[in-house]
Formats: C-alpha cells, structure tokens, sequence
C-alpha cells in the first residue's frame, strides 16, 4: 500500500511524493517558505528527477569546492560505503533498521573530514525554510554528506565550510542554465590515477547523466571523481585519463603500474570516488540501499583499480516516489549505468590546473588500438 500526500509551497508549486508505508512514520512536511522552481533551469542530469535539486559552490583561493542535491520535499534515502578511507556523515541514519525514513538534501564536498562542514551551512538553509523531520517543537533537515580529499592541491587552509553548503544550496534553487561538470563544486580540486603519487596524476572532476523510459521511470546520477585508479570507457576499454608516464606525456596504466610495484605514490584517504544516485521510483530503504549497491558497479566498471584502501568510495541513493511499481532490478541497473556516464562525463569535462592535464590535454588514446588498458 502507498501513502500520497501533496503539499504546496509558497509559490504556489506542488510536491506530489508518493512514498512506501514503512516512510509515514514520521509527518508529512508543513507548508513552509521554501520557493522552489517549478522547472530548476534546464532539467539536465541529476535534476531530471522530479523533486530533486542540484547546486555547486566553488571558492576563489584555490580550487575546491561543494556540491549540494536537495530533495526539499522528502526523499527516501540509502547508502553504500566500499572505499577503504571514507569520510561521511549521517551514513547511518540511512540503514534500513533506523528510523528516519526520509532525507531532505545530500552533500558532496572537497576538503577532506574538514569539507563535512558543509552540510552545516545545507541544515541552516533548510531550517530556515521550515524544511525537515518533524522533531517535537523544531523541525531537523536530515543531511548525509561524503567527502574527498583535495587538501594537496594549493593551500590547505582554504576549504569546503557551511558557507560553501549554504551558497551551493541557494544555486540549486535558482539555477542558471545546464547543471555544470568539470571542474566546479565538489569536482573543482580533484584528481586522478594517483597510483605512483600525485605528480603523475590527472584531473578530475564533477558529472552528471541521467536518462528516461517510456514507463516515466527516471535515473540520474552525480559523481565527483577523485581516484587513485584510471577513469576507463567500458563500452572500448580505453583509458580515458589516469597514472601517466615518469615523463608525463603519456598514459602509463594503473594496473600496469601495479604489476610493476612501483604504486608507492599514494596515501590512505588522499583519494576517492563519492556521487548520489536518484529516481522517482517509489522505493522503501532497504531498495534504496540496494540501489545504491548497485550502483558501486558504475565505479568498478569504470575505474581501475577501484574501491581501494586508498579511496573512501561512497554512494547515495535517493528516490522521491513520484512512480509507483518500477522494478527494482532495472532502477538499480540503470544507476550503475548513470554512475558510468556521469564519470565518464566529469572527466571529459574536466580542465588543466596547476600543472596537472586533463583528459583534453592527453594523446587522444579513445581511437589508438594500443592505448593503455
């Protein structure tokens, strides 16, 4: 049995949510001061999803930054944690035995453990708009968050703060044109195939994929991409960007690299791959939990070596239950599918900085029969 309710904001727009039974425990959310759009700019990405709102902030002084989804109106909410260095918070709200049914918005950030402050300044924006769980007299905005470390690239001292969710969080909701990937937000610092240490690394960076089926099921995912492992398209097998050569002008090959043990380079919690996977499909939390199970295989799929000790490698899921009766196994599929697509597309997207090249600076390695693998 599902339970609908609809709830309209101060502008007039309309959350039509439908969740599973085991998601009322906890009120429906009060008419608030939230003005959301009705259309969040052009609905590219993760914003494909009804209901759900994507925002980046990115400070001056050196590149690193936040990346805030918001699901104002409720989301039921999972989690996986595979990499061997995470660094999150309210990751365990979101266990299935646990009582909080519902999530209000997630973070993704640079800046190492310090980059989880964050989701401070995310938790006043909601609270200030009278969005969250209905706790006695207050209202308490759910707000998991991940983060990745960025901390060698420029001055360490400047990081990711509440300020930075604050503003990330206010861009989700007006939004100018198509969300943006590369080098922005949680992207802005990060890195790739740090297997012999970051001086034979490449950039990376944020991205986002999602796509619709004739059912009006709808996937979308949002990856910051900063691994110690190579980004590879599983459609060819090419190495799109990773480890390069002691010269640096070439592709060496991470596993390559490894067989010849010489990855002494890096450092526990120095990397990490960390995104949100979202639907519309009504799902409870033990489904959301699977979905973003799931959706690791989008990681191991496309970057390798993956889920490491050195990385700290996290997914969300989040659906919004706008769609009743989806299957379970193709929500999933299609996440680890849009996970491959929006990693894909970060580091495509991603730019040069301080002497590190991007994918677009590299030998164009897609149509060589003798790319690194």
């Amino acid at each position: 049995m599902l339970t609908a309710f609809g709830k309209t904001l101060a502008i007039g727009f309309t959350l039509g949510l439908a969740f599973p039974a085991t998601a009322c425990a906890q009120a429906a959310p009060a008419d608030h001061g939230l003005t959301v759009p009705a259309v969040a700019g052009e609905r590219d990405g993760i914003r494909r999803v009804p209901g759900v709102y994507a925002g980046h902030h990115t400070l001056d002084g050196r590149p690193t930054g936040c990346t805030v989804v918001l699901t104002p109106g409720g989301a039921v909410g999972g989690v996986d944690v595979r990499g061997g260095a995470p660094g999150t918070r309210e990751t365990d709200l979101l266990d299935p035995v646990n009582s909080v049914q519902e999530v209000h918005a997630v973070v993704l950030s640079g800046g190492s453990a310090f980059g989880l402050e964050a989701a401070a300044g995310v938790t006043r924006f909601l609270e200030e708009r009278g969005v969250g769980f209905a706790a006695g007299p207050a209202r308490v905005p759910i707000v998991p968050a991940a983060i990745l470390f960025d901390l060698s690239i420029g001055d360490p001292a400047i990081r990711p703060d509440a300020d930075c969710g604050y503003r990330a969080a206010e861009a989700a909701l007006n939004p100018e044109g198509p969300l943006a990937e590369g080098n922005v937000g949680a992207g802005a610092g990060a890195t790739i195939g740090k297997v012999a240490g970051l001086g034979r690394a490449m950039k990376g960076g944020i991205g986002t994929a999602s796509v619709e089926l004739p059912s009006g099921l709808v996937v979308a995912a949002i990856v910051a991409v900063n691994s110690a492992g190579d980004v590879v398209d599983p459609a060819t097998g090419r190495t799109l960007a990773g480890v390069r050569t002691a010269q640096g002008d070439e592709l060496a090959g991470a596993m390559q690299v490894l067989h010849e043990e010489r990855g002494a380079g890096n450092r526990p919690g120095s990397n990490t791959v960390i995104g949100i996977v979202a639907t519309n499909a009504a799902l409870d939390k033990p489904q959301a939990t699977k979905v973003a199970q799931m959706a690791q295989d989008g990681i191991a799929r496309s970057i390798v070596p993956s889920h490491t000790p050195w990385d700290g490698d996290t997914m969300f899921a989040l659906a919004t239950g706008e769609l009743a009766g989806a299957d379970l196994t193709t929500v999933g599929a299609l996440a680890a599918e849009m996970v491959v697509e929006a990693i894909l597309r970060a580091v495509r997207a991603a730019e040069s900085i301080d002497g590190i090249p991007a994918h677009a600076d590299m030998p164009r390695y897609d149509d060589m029969p003798d790319a690194p693998r």
